[in-house]
């Protein structure tokens, strides 16, 4: 008998499908074979924390900072009786099947339990299943190998977690307690990924700020030529002064441009159509419905991963929520006339113009990674017993799929290229052809990185070269250099996936493009679509950003944290350099002790520095009165809140607490109430 361990229940009852099905219990498939199939629920055992390899940890004190401590598995408790139901399935079969996904993160978390429960010399062999369709699922069990070949891609996880770990929990120890010695309250944590989006936001906040505004000219002319008028933009000379935009920027060569123009014969240089077309974006995946949620809804990231999960579980509505993928597997083409069948009853307008036989670019197998893009399932629940918000999201999902049912939006464009007096001027025009897929969605609702739109809606078609004219009429229109937008909830996770673009050091952006280069929506990103809600969440919860209307931005803690921090803890350098490190790991070129050592020898070095220099940061807590070098502090004890000074014990002053604020009122300090321990979190 053999084992099948998948990481979720979905694909395990997709395995057990396409082996003929057979009984299920609370924890697993019989299959007719006599075969039994079990799952996972993501990571059920987890690293062991400092404080569990020695209690003295619990109290956060600079002192012991660096932590080390052994890497040791733990099993999350809820988990416990599906996990020994799991190794007592173990300890019959004669052979394991590692079906976790096919990523190093797949490979870790069955490959742990394995490791935990003791059952690294039991046989084991390795599937790998992106496709949850029998026949491919058929397939990949044809084509397994020894687990054992693995072993450098479970390993390079196994870093990766230790490494983030030990990072996140020594830098946020030692900045907390550090900024605790400036009267800065609060918990100040770091991540290789949570403190770079920082820095992403107070980059763009101090951009933003420090615009100077400028400036530029442009020169607009009315033509008439063909019987018809025309607005054209005339073209600035070689030796014209142009800012980085190629706009005029001296009003005096506008002008006399505008002099030069006025009256003069025009004559058609170009003038070309093109026939054009845009197909429907494609099916989204977990970043791109968190975009377009932010931008329609001002959802967070974190409200649309629980609103797919609640709509994937409760309602069985949606496929893979947290998926990274845009395509569809191209067997599920097939699938498609069922599927609109069975929306066609809750969205029967929008499924009115489908047309199943369409195979849009979004089938397509080779792009299919661990999960295929979001669409819904052919279980359409009942709208009305949705929430507004599951509503929303739901309608979202299956108005990008539908789309990929409809033609593409047809329109002819035309470029016209016209010369009046030794100058060039252009005018575009437009001519639509067929709405398509744009019938779904308003205009302003298609991404504008989708948005291939362009030109004005005159049509310039008849124009032909030579035709002549005059210019009726020109002016300088004066415009003013904006300063670069501050991020809106939607901007920032679309940045996420490219944060290459502003990394100046070539090699770093060179690592962190290769990272990328087999994913789709993704150019040097930083996180995962799983994990960047969580990343976001916690800059909110420990007030380093907020949002003003539909703006986020860096607050005065997040920006002063921010500049206290060097730069390998505020630019993406080190997921770039850790993500070098795996690949190597994974090609069984450097140990993945190396790489551990190398991180604690990193975080050393910055706990060193911290603790030489302080952290300078500004508090905006009041100077204790009576030593004048601590900060007052907000504390509770059994009689209530009070303000204690943050050079205790050195200074044992105490004021009492008046609306959240010490009372300063002059008397004595007191010693009323006694200090309590700082706490950690």
């Amino acid at each position: 008998m053999r084992l099948i361990i998948a990481e979720k229940p979905a694909v395990a009852a997709a395995i057990a499908a396409a082996f003929g099905g057979g009984s299920k219990t609370a924890s697993a498939y019989r299959l007719p074979n006599g075969d039994a199939v079990s799952w996972l629920y993501g990571h059920i055992i987890r690293l062991g924390e400092p404080d569990e390899h020695d209690e003295k940890y619990k109290r956060w004190s600079l002192a012991d900072l660096p932590i080390r401590w052994p890497v040791k598995l733990y099993l999350q408790p809820e988990h416990k009786a599906h996990y020994e139901a799991i190794v007592a399935l173990a300890q019959q079969a004669d052979e394991l099947v590692h079906a976790g996904d096919p990523d190093p993160e797949g490979q870790r978390l069955v490959d742990e339990v394995i490791e935990y429960a003791g059952l690294t010399d039991k046989p084991c062999k390795r599937v790998l299943i992106n496709d949850n369709n029998p026949g491919p699922i058929r397939a990949a069990f044809q084509a397994m190998r020894d687990n054992a070949d693995y072993q450098p891609l479970s390993l390079s996880a196994l870093a990766r977690a230790v490494s983030d770990q030990r990072y996140g929990f020594n830098m946020t120890r030692a900045c907390t307690l550090a900024a605790r010695a400036k009267g800065v309250d609060g918990v100040l944590s770091v991540g290789r990924v949570q403190t770079p989006i920082l820095g992403l936001v107070v980059a763009r906040d101090k951009a933003h700020e420090g615009h100077t505004k400028s400036h530029y000219y442009t020169v607009k002319a009315t033509l008439s030529v063909g019987g018809q008028e025309v607005a054209a933009t005339c073209q600035p000379g070689k030796d014209d002064p142009v800012d980085d935009k190629g706009r005029l920027t001296n009003p005096a060569v506008a002008q006399a441009m505008v002099n030069s123009l006025r009256g003069q014969t025009t004559t058609v240089q170009v003038a070309t159509t093109t026939a054009r077309q845009q197909a429907a974006p494609l099916p989204y995946n977990l970043l791109a419905l968190q975009a377009d949620a932010a931008g329609a809804y001002r959802y967070s990231p974190k409200q649309v991963m629980e609103i797919t999960q609640s709509l994937r579980d409760k309602h069985n509505a949606i496929t893979y929520n947290r998926s990274d993928c845009r395509y569809l597997n191209g067997e599920r083409h097939a699938e498609a006339p069922a599927l609109l069948a069975a929306l066609a009853g809750a969205f029967g307008e929008l499924v009115a113009g489908a047309t199943p036989t369409l195979r849009s670019k979004a089938f397509d197998s080779s792009k299919v990674t661990a999960h295929h893009a979001i669409i819904p399932t052919e279980r359409v629940p009942d709208l009305a017993a949705l929430s507004k918000d599951e509503a929303r999201i739901y309608q979202m999902i299956v108005r990008q799929y539908v789309a990929q049912f409809y033609p593409p939006e047809q329109w002819r464009s035309t470029e016209v290229v016209f010369s009046a007096n030794g100058h060039t001027l252009k005018a575009t025009g437009r001519v639509d052809v067929a709405a398509g897929w744009r019938l779904l969605y308003g205009k302003e609702e298609v991404d504008a990185a989708e948005d291939d739109q362009e030109g004005s809606s005159n049509n310039l078609e008849a124009l032909k070269r030579g035709n002549q004219g005059v210019v009726k009429d020109a002016a300088s229109q004066q415009g003013t250099t904006k300063p670069p937008p501050r991020y809106t909830m939607k901007t920032l996770l679309q940045d996420l996936t490219k944060v290459s673009k502003y990394v100046t050091d070539p090699k770093i952006r060179a690592l962190l493009l290769a990272k990328d280069a087999d994913k789709q929506d993704e150019a040097g990103g930083i996180g995962t679509p799983a994990t960047r809600d969580s990343h976001i969440e916690t800059l909110f919860k420990r007030g380093f950003v907020e949002e003003k209307g539909a703006a986020l931005v860096s607050t005065k803690l997040g920006r002063s944290f921010h500049d206290a921090l060097p730069d390998l803890a505020v630019k993406p350098d080190l997921t770039a350099l850790w993500d070098e490190q795996q690949r190597q790991i994974e090609a069984g070129v450097m140990d993945f002790r190396t790489v551990i050592k190398g991180v604690d020898a990193t975080i050393a070095a910055e706990v060193a520095r911290i603790k030489e220099h302080g952290l300078s940061i500004t508090s905006t807590a009041p100077l204790c009165p009576v030593c004048g070098k601590g900060h007052l502090r907000k504390r509770s004890s059994s009689k209530g809140d009070f303000w204690a000074c943050s050079a205790y014990p050195a200074c044992k002053a105490t004021y009492p607490d008046t609306k959240g604020k010490p009372d300063l009122s002059p008397r004595k300090a007191t010693s009323k109430h006694k200090p309590g321990k700082a706490v950690a979190s």
